[in-house]
């Protein structure tokens, strides 16, 4: 089905413009509000459908000319099209309504969002996608909605160190030996310059693999390891063992080894460990508990200003570290558990009797913590979240069970894209 000419009103979660006709919403990637398109249906529901715009007849004004020449064709950003400026419009606008529609979120206790610095290079983290066949190296992303890869050079989002790096396995996996088992290449950077490599390899022939790339050791700041199935099959084949970030003020230096974690935008990170930092008053005697502590990310610069902070992590060489950490920055009033969110606040709790609650966790939420913290009813809960509708969904039962949302603001950690982090501090109404 075509649709001669739709009119896109707005954008949507998830990065697509949307227009209207005949009364059903449709969807349409990659456009922009004010466009009029030449849409063409490819998928139709029961209460919209879903398009691909075949022609642009009218461009809107907050258009731009995309900078990437496989913007389009790779998943990873949707909205390159648009001015900086607009990308942050829409996002305060979606996060707000999204927030408002799915948990009855007032808008007026939204702040502003928090822009990024810099809105390209900005990735210090990339999992980048390669191909072998008929003689052919394709490296990249994923398209849209699918596994297959979206050739290219370089990506303009990710840090440079990580495209010159990106740029040498280029070369050199054209002559690996068993290259077509090798289907992606893990790049990270720090503050310090260093970047890890990580070549995830599917065959049973690793020995030449390591011997190959054992050459690329000369490479200043590189360090690689060889995974070949979960984590904890992770070697290191070369270079140093964990990378370096930095937050707080003055600054806590944070390692973390392969296959940990840390923020994919540095700067941004650290403007969300300040804002998180400046809810403790001077002088504070709160006890916190962190779930998905992490390395100590948050942790530690909230144990500088708290009595007693308790970190929980299930991936234990993350606990490993957040306990050298704090170690390395003379920190002495934390703990880490290696164990599951899930329960974690119930077993810590007769102990201790947590002033705030802490949680950062992965995209699919954390419904059933959410549900234990509104049993032992905590006086504060700090949400930082990487995903709107599931930040929505677990804010309900508290929003049920006694507590008022004071504030939340939505932070752009990832420009170019539709995603977007945000802060949210819940309070008991009795407190």
């Amino acid at each position: 089905m075509i649709i001669d000419e739709l009119h896109i009103e707005s954008l949507a979660y998830g990065g697509a413009g949307l227009g209207r006709h005949e009364g059903r919403v449709v969807f349409v990637p990659f456009t922009a509000p004010g466009d009029r398109v030449r849409c063409r249906i490819i998928r139709e529901k029961k209460r919209y459908a879903e398009g691909v715009a075949e022609q642009i007849l009218v461009p809107s004004a907050e258009r731009r000319q995309a900078c990437c020449p496989v913007f389009g064709q790779c998943g990873g950003c949707q909205w390159q099209h648009l001015s900086y400026s607009g990308q942050g419009s829409w996002k305060e606008t979606i996060f707000s309504s999204l927030l408002n529609k799915q948990a009855g979120i007032d808008p007026a206790v939204m702040r502003p969002l928090a822009c990024a610095p810099d809105e390209w290079t900005y990735r210090s983290r990339a999992q980048v996608k390669i191909r072998q066949a008929q003689n052919r190296l394709v490296m990249g992303f994923y398209r849209p909605g699918s596994h297959y890869v979206a050739n290219t050079e370089s990506c303009p989002i990710l840090h440079p160190l990580l495209n010159r790096t990106w740029s040498l396995f280029r070369q050199r996996l054209i002559e690996c030996p068993d290259a077509a088992k090798i289907p992606q290449l893990d790049l990270e950077t720090d503050d310090t310059g260093q970047v890890r490599a990580v070549l995830h390899y599917i065959g049973n022939q690793s020995e030449p693999i390591k011997e190959f790339f054992g050459t690329m050791s000369a490479v200043a700041n590189l360090s690689l390891f060889l995974q070949s199935g979960r984590k904890d099959t992770l070697t290191k084949l070369f270079g140093r063992e964990n990378l370096t970030i930095e937050v707080d003020d003055p600054p806590l230096k944070l390692q973390y080894g392969a296959g940990g974690f840390a923020q994919v935008n540095l700067e941004q990170n650290r403007a969300l460990v300040r804002e998180v930092a400046s809810l403790f008053p001077s002088g504070s005697r709160w006890r916190v508990l962190d779930l998905f502590c992490g390395m100590g990310n948050f942790s530690l610069p909230v144990a500088r200003r708290a009595e007693k902070v308790i970190g929980v992590e299930n991936f234990a060489p993350a606990i490993d570290q957040a306990r050298r950490n704090a170690e390395a920055n003379g920190l002495t009033n934390v703990e880490f558990h290696a164990r599951p969110a899930e329960g974690a606040a119930t077993a810590l709790w007769p102990e201790n009797g947590f002033d705030m609650v802490m949680l950062d966790p992965p995209r699919s939420g954390a419904y059933e913590v959410i549900r234990e913290l509104a049993r032992l009813k905590p006086a504060r809960i700090l949400y930082i979240s990487c995903d709107p509708p599931t930040l929505a969904r677990d804010l309900v039962p508290l929003l049920h069970s006694g507590y008022q949302l004071g504030w939340s603001r939505p932070y752009d950690l990832f420009p170019q894209t539709h995603h977007t982090e945000s802060v949210t501090l819940l309070s008991r109404q009795d407190f």
